[in-house]
């Protein structure tokens, strides 16, 4: 897709700093201090999205960096995919993948109205039906997914439990949730876990196993302090049915090269290094409730 058409298929950015009100409190557009001509967006004073306006594909949050290289060593540029996004905010890697498979449609899930209004009125979104911005509850959604209706499911929900402290709904954690995301992206999709949480990994390698319940493969990527339970962090967590990596894409050795050029090299545990990072932890097993959704 020329550059042209997709200036043609983009909402205009209008970013303005400043605080705003949405539902679950406030929301503040800031410049990153850090890299030019990029904004952060905050949600309740913690960090949520990173926007580079006239750069797409280049991703500030390591996280979201780690996702980008695990689906580009998956999925050629040209590969028409189906993105269900479960945690809108700012629609970052949203915004990324329209741009990365010029092919893909994508869907974004959000609880909080106002924010997904602020998101597609400062943004640059591409408009519906690349991106639509559906104001619901991830578990919610997710329970309604039908079989083989995404190719890559991406969650990245975290709700507010005491000041300062953000959690996933123990609903969307557990082998349900899983399984039911399983079906949604079928034989050959991705679906991709966000995690974050403390040193202690008990929560991590419970999730994990809730993953390998519902998947053949599972991939964990992390950098290795975190992996040891030395820090606060991020552990990216695919589940597929078949090997994560495309052997004509670079495999599994392009893949770790890829993770290690990071600045802070990070690695891949597959196979059996995901079996003992479970380490026979139990599944977690909290039931999709949907009456009480947070």
């Amino acid at each position: 897709m020329s550059n042209r058409r997709r200036n043609q298929t983009r909402s205009a950015v209008n970013i303005e700093p400043g605080i705003y009100e949405i539902d679950s409190g406030t929301a503040e557009i800031q410049p990153d201090p850090f890299t030019p001509g990029a904004w952060l967006l905050l949600i309740n004073g913690v960090q949520s999205s990173q926007l580079i306006p006239d750069n797409p594909q280049r991703l500030g949050f390591e996280y979201m960096r780690w996702i980008a290289i695990a689906l580009g060593f998956r999925y050629t540029p040209e590969t028409r995919l189906r993105f269900l996004h479960l945690g809108g905010g700012g629609a970052t890697l949203a915004r990324w993948g329209a741009d990365r498979y010029p092919n893909s449609r994508h869907t974004t899930v959000e609880y909080d109205a106002k924010l997904t209004q602020l998101a597609r009125d400062n943004f640059g979104l591409p408009r519906s039906p690349i991106v639509k911005m559906r104001v619901g509850e991830a578990g919610q959604v997710l329970s309604e997914t039908r079989p083989d209706s995404w190719d890559v499911i991406i969650r990245d929900v975290f709700v507010e439990k005491d000041a300062g402290q953000h959690i996933v709904p123990s609903h969307l954690t557990g082998v349900e949730a899983a399984e039911i995301a399983a079906r949604a992206v079928g034989p050959d999709g991705a679906y991709v876990i966000n995690y974050g949480g403390p040193p202690n990994l008990n929560p991590a390698r419970a999730e994990a196993a809730a993953l390998a319940q519902a998947f053949t493969h599972v991939t964990l990527i992390s950098d290795a302090t975190m992996f040891k339970g030395r820090r606060r962090g991020n552990i990216v967590m695919v589940g597929t049915q078949n090997p994560l990596t495309n052997p004509e894409l670079g495999g599994p050795d392009g893949f770790a090269a890829a993770l290690r050029s990071e600045p802070l090299p990070v690695q891949a545990k597959m196979g059996n290094a995901t079996t003992n990072f479970i380490a026979g932890m139990p599944p977690q097993t909290t039931p999709l409730l949907l009456t009480d959704p947070l």
